[in-house]
């Protein structure tokens, strides 16, 4: 799949498959990761890996919206330093899911809203925060890719020369 196509036809899941991840796909999910540009090269981002069904189910626990993720086979949470830009984390995480959605891996996005919780799930050192944890299973069949809610039109959104 080009890169075009993976962008306009990647879809959020919050259904997922109990089918573990192979280790080279998600190899290459988390060197998709490691690739995103960061601000001045800091390269900020970490990646803590969580495949124990008690430990999502507690990770679950520090996020409001979170209830689905014990269900996904995978969770990759980005963390940054205190100091560290959300937006790189936003860049390796796009690039994590994008790469997961050409390998037939669905993937979502979740907050951790309590994130002292996650720390503490997680063994994350001080000085350290979660920015964000991502869910990943394969697609399952079954799962539509559309929910019916059509996108704004690029004519909505684009402004040329000003607002």
């Amino acid at each position: 799949m080009d890169a075009y196509t993976c962008i306009c036809s990647k879809r959020d899941s919050r259904s997922y498959e109990a089918r573990p991840i192979l280790e080279e796909p998600l190899r290459r999910i988390l060197q998709a990761g490691r690739m995103a540009g960061s601000a001045k090269n800091l390269q900020p981002c970490r990646f803590v890996v969580v495949e124990d069904d008690a430990k999502k189910r507690e990770l679950a626990t520090c996020g409001q919206f979170a209830q689905h993720i014990p269900s996904a086979p995978v969770l990759v949470a980005v963390v940054l330093p205190e100091e560290g830009r959300e937006f790189d984390a936003g860049r390796s995480a796009q690039n994590m899911m994008l790469a997961a959605w050409a390998e037939g891996i669905t993937s979502c996005p979740v907050t951790m809203h309590d994130g002292e919780c996650a720390l503490r799930v997680l063994g994350i050192p001080k000085g350290y925060r979660v920015s964000i944890v991502l869910a990943f299973s394969y697609l399952s069949p079954s799962e539509p890719l559309s929910r019916g809610a059509r996108r704004i039109p690029l004519e909505e959104l684009v402004h040329r020369g000003g607002w």
